[in-house]
């Protein structure tokens, strides 16, 4: 069971503006990277759903967190159907994502009080979605869509809206500037986050300064 409400999710994503976003089939090197974005300040994290047994590997990282990770809201991304939706809150996810828009997920989130950010294009999806009751939408892929501009535009007739771009973004000032002062909500990071040595092996420490540098950057921007 999650041990954190939508609400409470929703407000530490504002609060914090940063949300790593990971995949790994080790459970090891996800329990490094995620204690690495934890020291930079990360107090929400998406593990996304890519590879065989990514729900074992879940399972364990919240026990993890759990123990040794206080006021970490750990949740699972690239879910795309209500049975997977189920597996994961089982799981203990405090948060789903998607990078599509599923009324059945956010029934059962809904059901559970957990917040469901599905993966919006258009006005139409982002409204619909609000009308099943997600908190936060995630406009996916990002820079695709329309990038900063597409906040923009959204939140003139949708001033409400809280949106999370996830796809481009870059853990730069000059990058993460245009996001916030667009109007992001908060944004979605994967790969540009996580630092990697010149032997390919992960960089903990970098990967902690980084954080620690965007949400600083977020913080600055954010309305």
């Amino acid at each position: 069971m999650a041990q954190f409400s939508r609400i409470e999710v929703a407000i530490k994503a504002k609060e914090i503006g940063i949300v790593p976003v990971f995949y790994h089939s080790d459970l090891e090197i996800t329990k490094q990277v995620v204690k690495a974005c934890y020291d930079g300040g990360a107090r929400i994290f998406e593990f996304t759903n890519r590879g065989d047994f990514a729900h074992e590997t879940f399972g364990e990282l919240v026990k993890y967190a759990s123990k040794e990770l206080p006021g970490m809201m750990l949740g699972i991304g690239s879910v795309v159907d209500g049975a997977t939706t189920a597996l994961y809150l089982q799981l203990g996810a405090n948060f789903i994502v998607s990078p599509i828009l599923n009324e059945e997920m956010a029934k059962i989130c809904n059901r559970r009080k957990v917040s469901w950010m599905p993966g919006c294009g258009s006005l139409s999806e982002i409204s619909f979605a609000e009308e099943l009751g997600a908190e936060v939408v995630k406009i996916f892929p990002a820079t695709q869509v329309g990038g900063p501009d597409f906040i923009k535009a959204v939140k003139g007739p949708f001033k409400f809206t809280n949106i999370m771009p996830t796809g481009g973004v870059k853990p730069t000032e000059e990058n993460l500037k245009e996001w916030f002062k667009a109007g992001a909500y908060c944004v979605g990071m994967g790969s540009q986050l996580m630092v990697k040595k010149e032997n390919g092996n992960f960089d903990f420490k970098a990967i902690t300064k980084s954080m620690k540098d965007s949400i600083s950057i977020a913080k600055k921007y954010k309305s």
